[in-house]
Protein backbone atom coordinates (compact mmCIF):
# COMPACT_ATOMS: atom_id res chain seq x y z
CA UNK A 1 0.00 0.00 0.00
CA UNK A 2 1.30 2.95 -1.12
CA UNK A 3 0.18 6.76 0.90
CA UNK A 4 -0.58 9.32 -0.92
CA UNK A 5 0.65 12.70 0.89
CA UNK A 6 -2.94 13.80 2.14
CA UNK A 7 -3.98 10.72 4.06
CA UNK A 8 -1.55 11.64 7.16
CA UNK A 9 -3.14 14.67 6.77
CA UNK A 10 -6.62 13.32 7.50
CA UNK A 11 -5.33 13.66 10.78
CA UNK A 12 -4.86 17.04 11.33
CA UNK A 13 -8.43 18.08 11.63
CA UNK A 14 -8.96 15.55 14.38
CA UNK A 15 -6.33 16.57 16.18
CA UNK A 16 -7.46 20.15 16.12
CA UNK A 17 -11.05 19.27 17.09
CA UNK A 18 -9.80 17.05 20.10
CA UNK A 19 -7.27 19.96 21.34
CA UNK A 20 -9.99 22.65 21.49
CA UNK A 21 -12.01 20.16 23.10
CA UNK A 22 -9.61 18.65 25.58
CA UNK A 23 -8.32 22.32 25.90
CA UNK A 24 -11.88 24.02 26.56
CA UNK A 25 -12.22 20.84 29.28
CA UNK A 26 -8.70 21.51 30.99
CA UNK A 27 -9.58 24.84 31.72
CA UNK A 28 -13.39 23.73 33.02
CA UNK A 29 -11.64 22.13 35.64
CA UNK A 30 -8.88 23.79 36.47
CA UNK A 31 -11.17 26.43 36.92
CA UNK A 32 -13.95 24.07 39.24
CA UNK A 33 -10.97 22.73 41.47
CA UNK A 34 -9.97 26.84 42.15
CA UNK A 35 -13.56 27.21 43.20
CA UNK A 36 -13.85 24.01 45.54
CA UNK A 37 -10.25 24.66 47.19
CA UNK A 38 -11.93 28.14 47.59
CA UNK A 39 -15.26 26.49 49.15
CA UNK A 40 -13.19 23.85 51.45
CA UNK A 41 -10.79 27.06 52.47
CA UNK A 42 -14.49 28.56 54.71
CA UNK A 43 -16.06 24.89 54.84
CA UNK A 44 -13.78 22.06 55.23
CA UNK A 45 -15.56 18.65 54.13
CA UNK A 46 -14.22 15.91 52.57
CA UNK A 47 -16.51 16.07 49.47
CA UNK A 48 -14.93 18.91 48.15
CA UNK A 49 -11.47 17.30 49.30
CA UNK A 50 -12.71 13.84 47.34
CA UNK A 51 -13.94 16.08 44.21
CA UNK A 52 -10.43 17.69 43.86
CA UNK A 53 -8.95 14.66 43.93
CA UNK A 54 -11.07 13.07 40.82
CA UNK A 55 -10.78 16.62 38.97
CA UNK A 56 -6.63 16.81 39.40
CA UNK A 57 -6.53 13.03 38.28
CA UNK A 58 -8.59 14.12 35.12
CA UNK A 59 -6.22 16.83 34.55
CA UNK A 60 -3.70 14.76 34.46
CA UNK A 61 -5.23 12.47 32.16
CA UNK A 62 -6.46 15.45 30.08
CA UNK A 63 -2.91 16.64 29.66
CA UNK A 64 -1.50 12.95 28.24
CA UNK A 65 -4.47 13.13 25.62
CA UNK A 66 -3.00 16.63 24.90
CA UNK A 67 0.71 15.27 25.05
CA UNK A 68 -0.51 12.28 22.79
CA UNK A 69 -3.08 14.07 19.57
CA UNK A 70 0.41 16.41 19.35
CA UNK A 71 2.75 13.72 19.44
CA UNK A 72 0.34 11.94 17.00
CA UNK A 73 -0.08 15.40 14.51
CA UNK A 74 4.16 15.69 14.78
CA UNK A 75 4.61 12.13 13.34
CA UNK A 76 1.65 12.67 11.23
CA UNK A 77 3.54 16.10 9.52
CA UNK A 78 7.04 13.74 9.66
CA UNK A 79 5.31 11.44 7.90
CA UNK A 80 3.98 13.93 5.17
CA UNK A 81 7.95 14.82 4.66
CA UNK A 82 8.99 11.57 3.97
CA UNK A 83 6.51 10.64 1.56
CA UNK A 84 7.41 13.86 -0.16
CA UNK A 85 11.35 12.55 0.33
CA UNK A 86 9.82 9.18 -1.53
CA UNK A 87 10.80 7.34 1.78
CA UNK A 88 7.56 5.01 1.36
CA UNK A 89 8.10 2.77 3.67
CA UNK A 90 9.19 5.33 6.97
CA UNK A 91 6.02 7.23 6.25
CA UNK A 92 3.94 4.21 6.11
CA UNK A 93 5.22 3.51 10.16
CA UNK A 94 4.69 6.55 11.10
CA UNK A 95 1.15 6.81 9.91
CA UNK A 96 0.78 3.53 11.46
CA UNK A 97 2.28 4.93 15.22
CA UNK A 98 0.10 7.90 14.63
CA UNK A 99 -2.94 6.21 14.00
CA UNK A 100 -1.95 4.26 17.10
CA UNK A 101 -1.59 7.63 19.07
CA UNK A 102 -4.94 8.67 18.28
CA UNK A 103 -6.76 5.38 19.52
CA UNK A 104 -4.95 6.20 22.86
CA UNK A 105 -6.09 9.97 22.89
CA UNK A 106 -9.68 8.17 22.18
CA UNK A 107 -8.86 5.41 24.74
CA UNK A 108 -8.20 7.62 27.47
CA UNK A 109 -10.83 9.98 26.74
CA UNK A 110 -13.00 7.39 27.48
CA UNK A 111 -11.29 6.92 30.81
CA UNK A 112 -11.78 10.71 31.32
CA UNK A 113 -15.60 10.34 30.81
CA UNK A 114 -15.79 8.11 33.56
CA UNK A 115 -14.13 9.74 35.89
CA UNK A 116 -16.08 12.63 35.03
CA UNK A 117 -19.32 10.58 36.08
CA UNK A 118 -17.63 9.28 39.06
CA UNK A 119 -17.05 13.04 40.00
CA UNK A 120 -20.89 13.84 39.42
CA UNK A 121 -22.02 10.92 41.76
CA UNK A 122 -19.85 12.59 44.50
CA UNK A 123 -21.11 16.04 43.91
CA UNK A 124 -24.66 14.40 44.25
CA UNK A 125 -24.19 12.10 47.19
CA UNK A 126 -25.31 15.02 49.84
CA UNK A 127 -28.59 15.39 48.06
CA UNK A 128 -28.72 11.95 47.61
CA UNK A 129 -28.30 11.30 51.28
CA UNK A 130 -31.02 14.22 52.52
CA UNK A 131 -33.16 12.67 50.41
CA UNK A 132 -32.74 9.13 51.39
CA UNK A 133 -33.32 6.13 49.17
CA UNK A 134 -36.76 6.58 48.60
CA UNK A 135 -37.94 6.21 44.90
CA UNK A 136 -38.36 9.53 42.92
CA UNK A 137 -35.48 11.12 40.67
CA UNK A 138 -32.64 9.68 42.48
CA UNK A 139 -34.03 6.26 42.89
CA UNK A 140 -34.62 6.13 39.05
CA UNK A 141 -31.59 7.89 37.76
CA UNK A 142 -28.72 6.70 39.74
CA UNK A 143 -25.51 8.57 38.49
CA UNK A 144 -23.37 5.34 39.12
CA UNK A 145 -25.35 2.83 36.91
Amino acid sequence: MELSISTPAILFSTVSLMMIAFTNRYLAIASLIRELHDKFRVTPDVNYVEQIKHLHRRVHIIRNIQFIIVTSLLLSAISMLFIYLHYQSAAQMLFFVALLLQIAALGLSVWEISLSIHALKIELSDMEEQLGKRSGFFGRFRVDE
